[in-house]
């Protein structure tokens, strides 16, 4: 039988099948010196294998699916440097890590890849508990975190994650490369920390801003523009923002230049 027939929809269940795209994945992230390495959700324990041949100081395989981790348990029961953990990886990072210098895998569930990839880059404490992320995403969603302003793509996503984030994309994954086979095809991404960014007191601000500006994206910013800034008009002239403009227009840095305002004159 073959095992993958027992994937979740529920979970956005996916696995990667394809030994060389495994090989490509941990080839990115540099892990031969001895780093500590989570990984979420390892499925059956693919990439897993191949991390391990890398010999890392450590790997935390965090899986949601009962089933799978019980799998992986038997997998590497024999193995000391892995550890198998049955929790929701969004449950996780919100607890304080302390391990330092991370590196995170990830074959991200289509349905929380957004959510997880947002607590990670709007963590409050910077620089964070990990060094560097390799996620696979949908295409999709990968080609919303890498979008530039004035395209139909750019939004929310991309500033979030470009605001303290390097994103490099490495290369797409046919859908022929899981089992089941998805309908759509994957993208690789890398993201390193950024030591410099424009400095804002409370990441929760950018998600603010970024969300009352993109509540109408097809519209001018003017009426969220006043919102957010409880009728005051005056804002938008001191930082020179052209009110007439539709929010994928303004670039990364007016956003956090108009979250930095936000904070000044309402926290």
């Amino acid at each position: 039988m073959n095992i993958y027939t027992k994937s979740k929809k529920s979970l956005g269940q996916n696995f990667l099948i394809d030994k060389n795209i495994i090989k490509k994945i941990v080839d990115i992230g540099d892990i031969e010196n001895n780093k500590t390495v989570y990984e979420i959700g390892p499925g059956y324990g693919s990439l897993t294998k191949e991390i391990l041949e890398r010999k890392p100081k450590k790997i935390y395989a965090i899986e949601k699916d009962k089933y799978l981790s019980n799998h992986l348990n038997n997998t590497f029961k024999n193995n000391k440097n892995v550890k198998i953990i049955n929790k929701d990886i969004l449950s996780i990072i919100k607890k304080k890590i302390i391990d330092k210098n991370v590196v995170v895998f990830g074959n991200l569930p289509y349905n929380i890849s957004t959510q997880i990839l947002a607590s990670l880059a709007l963590t409050s404490d910077w620089p964070p508990w990990y060094k560097s992320l390799i996620f696979m995403f949908q295409k999709e969603v990968a080609d919303r975190i890498i979008a530039k302003e004035k395209s139909k793509k750019f939004g929310r996503l991309s500033i979030m994650s470009n605001w303290r984030l390097k994103i490099t994309k490495h290369f797409d994954v046919s859908n022929n490369c899981f089992s089941p086979k998805p309908k759509i095809s994957s993208t690789v991404l890398s993201f390193q920390t950024k030591k410099n960014y424009s400095k804002i007191k409370n990441p929760i601000n950018l998600e603010i801003v970024t969300r009352i500006l993109f509540s109408n994206r097809r519209k001018m910013i003017n009426k969220s523009f006043i919102k957010l800034f409880n009728g005051d008009k005056s804002v938008a002239k001191k930082l020179s923002i052209d009110l007439s403009k539709r929010a994928e227009e303004l670039n990364f840095e007016t956003f956090y230049k108009i979250t930095k305002m936000y904070e000044k004159l309402n926290c």
